[in-house]
């Protein structure tokens, strides 16, 4: 087969003396969304990660930022009993109910956010 103009001819392997024998053995990926065991992720086990539940949010000029002082109410987007949100690392994994633990805040998973 020529060549059409602006295009050169490729060699064949044999031509190159590459035989597909002597190549390594190509190693099977495995799919990364296969699920892990425990044993897997051993390695990350003690990798940090920064957990944050949001209570709620708000939109307010910057003048009435400047206005706040010790004492003020912010009043959130959300009613009392309503669902917080739960990010690892800033992204959103569960919903969650704040519960009272001895005398600290906590919250109780009530829904599991799925990757899409």
């Amino acid at each position: 087969m020529n060549p059409t103009e602006g295009e050169t001819e490729q060699p064949t392997d044999a031509e190159l003396g590459l035989n597909a024998m002597d190549a390594p053995p190509r190693e099977e990926r495995e799919d990364p969304y296969v699920e892990r065991t425990a044993a897997d992720l051993e390695a990350v086990f003690d990798v940090p990660v920064r957990v944050s539940v949001v209570l709620g949010r708000t939109k307010m000029p910057v003048s009435h930022l400047l206005k706040l002082d010790t004492g003020t109410v912010v009043e959130l987007d959300r009613q009392v009993g309503e669902a917080v949100e739960i990010y690892v690392n800033d992204r959103l994994v569960a919903r969650g109910e704040i519960v009272l633990v001895e005398n600290r805040l906590g919250v109780t998973m009530t829904e599991i956010i799925k990757p899409q």
